[in-house]
């Protein structure tokens, strides 16, 4: 089968510390836009405090994943930066009825409803995963930004600047900005879904413990 990679994000991180890496991807064109479920917006990477484990997240803007696409989180550890190392594959697929599978390189394997708040384990133990929808990390409050756009669009003609080029306003025009500004939702509440993985730094670790991570979608 020829699977086309849709999106992609790549970050580094230590297995010897427990830092958060990320990348943000929102508002794309209308070809990505037009296939949510395999729009890739958002990659988390980062270990537990004692580094036993890593944690991986993928977001996807939609209201299911597909059953057409594959979810994938690309690892790759070595013992220094900058050298080749051993790339560990995290596939996971989902069926109709939203049914988890995820495999962790040739090491680990775990299926079924990963909706719950606990995750899913398997048999092992050593892979969790969770899969449902969750709040954008990213807020955006789009109903305000469009009316401080309109609002500044509209006076922007008879505004003065200073000497640093700053408009200068009055204060009515101040408070109505700022109330604006405060008023209206998080865009991006409940907008995404979510797929999490916990899963041992022993099963990906293999070619040191400088980890590289980035994800992708895969349409079939």
């Amino acid at each position: 089968m020829i699977r086309q990679t849709v999106r992609a994000f790549a970050l580094p991180i230590l297995l010897a510390a427990a830092p958060l890496a990320r990348t943000a991807d929102h508002v794309d064109g209308p070809a990505v836009q037009a296939d949510p479920a395999a729009d890739l917006a958002d990659i988390f990477a980062w270990t537990t405090s004692d580094a036993d484990r890593i944690n991986l997240v993928l977001t996807v803007p939609a209201a299911a994943f597909s059953d057409a696409v594959q979810y994938a989180f690309r690892i790759e550890s070595s013992e220094a930066y900058g050298e080749a190392g051993v790339t560990t594959d995290v596939i996971c697929t989902f069926n109709a009825l939203q049914r988890v599978e995820c495999w962790v390189g040739d090491a680990d394997y775990v299926t079924g409803d990963a909706s719950s708040e606990t995750g899913l384990l398997s048999d092992s133990g050593l892979v969790k995963v969770f899969a449902g929808p969750r709040d954008d990390p990213f807020f955006f409050n789009s109903t305000g930004f469009n009316a401080v756009r309109t609002t500044v669009r509209d006076t922007a003609d008879a505004l003065a600047f200073d000497g640093a080029g700053c408009p200068i306003l009055d204060a009515e025009t101040s408070r109505n900005l700022i109330t604006q500004l405060s008023t209206g939702t998080n865009t991006f509440a409940g907008s995404i879904l979510a797929l999490v993985l916990q899963i041992d730094q022993r099963l990906i670790n293999q070619g040191g413990d400088i980890v590289a991570v980035w994800g992708s979608t895969h349409r079939g």
